[in-house]
């Protein structure tokens, strides 16, 4: 029996913008890991003719603003989508036209990457299972950074965090994979 999908799978690639890179938890060289994986799944993923979106936040304020000039992918983020979508909540669905653009694709499977793993990867990983898609989260082809709780004052790693998103996503909202086995679930990669 073959471990290849017979669903139409999307990259859906979330919020790698220069945004980030202004913040002040953003730290160079953290990112490698992480650029190293996206850019392998991404590679991956178009050498399949798996279509490609790129999805950004807009958002009211600092370098989340349309007009702030960083609301583009980071640098190393190659360019020439199938198609990009500008997103003002965590999700990439909500007022995007995502679901819609999909739907006419034939997609029935999301393989979620990008920025920030708890936040809007998981949030559009959750929305996207219960639109009815199949969804691979691929964590290593996720970023997130350092988080203190404000009641205890815990500082959960970027590791810890991950770690808990897999946990609440894995068999309830999605498949848990790294990049190679991705990569191997795609039609066109057998």
């Amino acid at each position: 029996m073959s471990s290849v999908s017979t669903l139409k799978p999307a990259l859906i690639i979330i919020d790698v913008q220069q945004s980030f890179a202004q913040m002040p938890f953003w730290s160079q060289g953290i990112h490698a890991p992480f650029e190293s994986a996206l850019l392998h799944l991404e590679a991956g993923c178009r050498a399949a003719g798996v279509p490609v979106v790129h999805i950004f936040h807009v958002g009211l304020a600092g370098p989340f603003r349309e007009d702030s000039g960083f609301v583009k992918p980071l640098p190393w983020l190659p360019g020439n989508p199938d198609v990009r979508f500008d997103k003002h909540t965590h999700n990439a669905f909500t007022d995007t036209g995502l679901d819609l653009w999909l739907r006419r694709q034939g997609v029935g499977k999301l393989i979620i990457s990008g920025i920030r793993t708890e936040q809007c990867c998981e949030t559009t990983a959750r929305v996207g299972s219960d639109l009815g898609y199949a969804v691979d989260f691929v964590s290593e082809a996720t970023l997130t950074f350092p988080m203190t709780h404000t009641g205890s004052g815990r500082t959960f790693s970027a590791e810890e965090i991950t770690t808990r998103t897999e946990l609440v996503l894995q068999d309830r909202f999605a498949r848990i994979v790294d990049v190679a086995t991705c990569l191997a679930g795609l039609p066109s990669a057998q």
